[in-house]
Parts: C-alpha cells; sequence; structure tokens
C-alpha cells in the first residue's frame, strides 16, 4: 500500500503564472503581487500569503506586498523643463525608491523592456519639494508614474506591478519606430484604466 502513492502520478501543478509563488495553490486573474527586496522580482501570490507580507517590516523587509492604491496628481507634478531635464527619451517613466540600493531610480518602457534612465537626483529633489507628497510613496512597492500626453502631463501614484503591466504591454505590441496602432491602442487603454482607478 506504501508504495502504490509512489507509483501514481503527481497531482497536476497550476500552469506557470496561475499559482502562487509562496504555497502553489492555484490563483487567477487579477492577484496580488509581492517584491523580492534584493532581487528586484514581482512574485505573484495568494491572498493570505500577500497578507503575510503586507505589515511593514515582515520578513526582516526582505519581501513587501504591493499595495493597491492609485492617486492622480494632476498636471502640475512635472513641468516641461523639469522633464526635459530628467532625460526621459519617451513620453512616459516611473519612479520608485529602490531600498537596495537606497536610491530613486527611473524606467521606462520600451520594446526590450524595461529601461533605466540615469535619474538627475538635483531635479528629483526639486520635483520632491514641489511635490511633498511624493515622499508617501512606499518603497519598492509604489511608484510615480508620468504621462505626457498631446504635450500634457498626468502623473500617478500607481503600484509597481502597474507600471510592469504598461511595461508589459509596450513590449508585446510595440512595432516599428513609432509603435504602430495596437501598441498605442494598448497604451491608451493601459491609461484608461489608471485614470478609472485613480478617480
Amino acid at each position: 500500500m506504501k508504495l502504490r502513492r509512489f507509483l501514481e502520478p503527481p497531482a497536476p501543478r497550476a500552469p506557470a503564472g496561475e499559482a502562487c509563488e509562496f504555497c502553489n495553490v492555484p490563483i487567477g486573474e487579477p492577484h496580488a503581487h509581492v517584491v523580492q527586496v534584493e532581487q528586484r522580482r514581482l512574485m505573484c501570490a495568494c491572498r493570505p500569503c500577500y497578507f503575510l507580507f503586507a505589515p511593514e517590516g515582515a520578513a526582516a523587509g526582505k519581501y513587501r506586498a504591493v499595495p493597491e492604491r492609485y492617486l492622480a496628481f494632476g498636471a502640475q507634478a512635472v513641468s516641461h523643463g523639469q522633464w526635459d531635464r530628467l532625460q526621459v527619451p519617451v513620453d512616459m517613466a516611473f519612479f520608485f525608491h529602490n531600498s537596495s540600493q537606497n536610491r530613486t531610480v527611473a524606467f521606462y518602457p520600451s520594446p526590450a523592456g524595461a529601461t533605466e534612465s540615469l535619474l538627475p537626483m538635483d531635479t528629483w529633489a526639486e520635483l520632491v519639494a514641489e511635490n511633498p507628497h511624493l515622499r508617501d510613496l512606499a518603497a519598492d512597492v509604489e511608484a510615480l508614474l508620468i504621462y505626457r500626453r498631446r504635450g500634457t502631463f498626468e502623473s500617478y501614484l500607481v503600484p509597481i506591478d502597474a507600471c510592469y503591466e504598461l511595461v508589459g504591454r509596450v513590449k508585446r505590441h510595440w512595432k516599428g519606430f513609432d509603435g504602430g496602432e495596437d501598441a498605442w491602442r494598448e497604451i491608451e487603454a493601459f491609461f484608461d484604466g489608471v485614470r478609472e482607478r485613480a478617480s
């Protein structure tokens, strides 16, 4: 009898991307995420595992649950001059505090994935001085997302997994030099969702 259980086929595992990466319980879409801080890795999590890492200082800070809040900061968070000084080569970027490096970093979506842009710290300090709410961004798990659309800026506080969702959409759909209609349709759909959740 004891031998029989070793001869039986193992229980099927949930398909990749559909299981909690901590306990392997099946999960659907949408689901929560946890950041593995040192490796900068987003991990899919069921709700019980997510809540394990939600308190400040859980797991000695090695894992952090990604919050779910969205806030709209409006068009005044950044000026055209400041955006130029940030030296981001495209019209969207996200900024977050990387606690492993103890600095704020800037990334923008590209056909190659999330691409880091060297952040001039004096310009970032200027933005924070003018927008004190930027100090409320939770390190590693929340970001300032800026989108320059038809010459006007939109800026939001978003969960970090939303930024990587945007990166994934750009990477999957971008074609040629200007992206193509499909890519921009995906980008607009993404920001429609952000506007709705931040309103």
